[in-house]
């Protein structure tokens, strides 16, 4: 058994009889009363995202699980097929366990996959990852001093709101997790 107060963000435990990822965790300490630990947490069979607090003494089952690192090689909308670079055995994962993560892989791209008992549970990407913008209304000179957004189509397909002096071609860095814009990249 683990102690809560030792969970940080990508640590996997049992909760409830299901495999739970932590996505965000905070120590909160208020006056005279022991500390609550607030996590984000993500359920790795179904999902869900929800969030939960634990007494400072609670204890949770760690699982273990292992994280792979496989290549994208292609998907049919159901079914998606990635390669472990060194063995070149394939998996092939749903689209349950795939989710949302799929609108940001590319082809040929390598992501870390994690696995518990040999099944593949979650697709790990980086925070940050870089796209080229595909179409977006023309900027005017001079709107750069304000804070004003416009909508821009990345390479993927996915739909970003971006600063106005954001041209067509241009690459940007988009936050994985929120799916927002970061900042252009040189």
């Amino acid at each position: 058994m683990i102690n809560v107060t030792d969970l940080r963000a990508g640590t996997t435990f049992k909760f409830e009889g299901a495999p739970f990822v932590v996505l965000k965790y905070e120590h909160v300490k208020m006056g005279r009363g022991s500390a609550t630990i607030r996590v984000k947490i993500k359920n790795l069979e179904t999902g869900t995202v929800l969030e939960h607090s634990f007494i400072n003494s609670a204890k949770v089952e760690p699982i273990s699980t292992l994280r792979k690192k496989l290549q994208y090689l292609y998907g049919d909308g159901t079914n998606y097929t990635f390669m472990d670079p060194i063995s070149f055995d394939q998996v092939d994962l749903s689209r349950s366990v795939i989710a949302d993560a799929i609108n940001y892989i590319k082809e040929g791209e390598s992501v870390n996959i994690l696995f518990w008992d040999e099944k593949p549970l979650w697709v790990e990407l980086p925070p940050k990852m870089e796209f080229k913008i595909k179409d977006t209304p023309p900027g005017i000179k001079g709107n750069s001093a304000s804070n004003m957004y416009k909508d821009a189509v990345l390479e993927n397909g996915i739909s970003v709101r971006v600063p106005l002096f954001i041209n067509i071609g241009d690459k940007i860095r988009v936050d994985t997790r929120s799916g927002e814009y970061v900042e252009r990249v040189k």
